[in-house]
């Protein structure tokens, strides 16, 4: 189903810029191997590349509208799932995963994994691995710990589970479309890799806040990318 009303609108308005043709890198960097050592945290991509990077968090939010603007953009979207929040809704994103989007790991639980065990860990990074791979049929490469909080157990526990990176992000896009800064110049810039969190109910819904978020990447001169072609 194509999008109707101010949606349509929205839509044609971003395809008309230009924003949303998926950016690749200008030259790949080879894939680390998994488990090999601790796994690194990227907080934004080191590249020369006129990109940013759209991901997003939890699965709370299930807005079918959602589909429809990264099917009819072709938006390379990251969605790091957690599985207690998910709860019976994985086939949404069974299909985003269909038009584009990438799944990758937020943990069981939603637990803060600073500070707990090595097996307690394990079990929230792994435990969702498996899950994932289970109901997708790909292990993800990417793992975004809850709240942004690890130690260097995590790191260890990601890379023994397949992940290749800790992904943290530079700007962050509340529930009414703001934008704020982790650091650094208060404004999107190259490499920049932007969290849309699940949104509070009183705010903007996921499609609103991408919209506008599409609208600052345009004014940037800048366009999305795909994450995982680039970690």
């Amino acid at each position: 189903m194509r999008p109707r009303g101010p949606l349509a609108g929205m839509v044609a308005a971003v395809l008309l810029a230009g924003c949303a043709q998926a950016a690749g890198p200008s030259e790949r960097p080879p894939l680390r191997a998994p488990g090999a050592a601790p796994a690194p945290v990227v907080q934004r991509v080191a590249t020369e590349d006129e990109v940013v990077f759209l991901t997003y968090d939890d699965g709370a939010e299930q807005d079918p509208r959602f589909i429809d603007l990264v099917r009819e953009l072709r938006l390379p979207v990251a969605m790091f799932l957690t599985d207690s929040v998910v709860g019976p809704g994985y086939g949404h994103f069974a299909r985003l995963q269909a038009v584009g989007a990438s799944i990758q790991n937020h943990t069981l639980d939603h637990t803060a994994l600073r500070g707990l065990p090595f097996a307690g860990q394990r079990a929230e990074i792994c435990g969702q691995q498996d899950k994932l791979r289970a109901r997708f049929g790909v292990r993800p490469r990417l793992f975004r710990p809850p709240h942004g909080t690890y130690d260097t157990t995590t790191r260890r526990v990601a890379a023994g589970c397949g992940i290749s990176a800790v992904v943290l992000w530079r700007a962050s896009m509340d529930g009414d479309g703001e934008l704020t800064y982790t650091e650094g110049p208060r404004r999107l810039g190259p490499g920049d890799i932007v969290s849309l969190p699940s949104r509070d109910p009183t705010g903007l819904s996921l499609t609103e806040r991408t919209t506008r978020l599409l609208r600052e990447i345009r004014e940037r001169g800048l366009k999305p990318a795909r994450l995982e072609e680039y970690l």
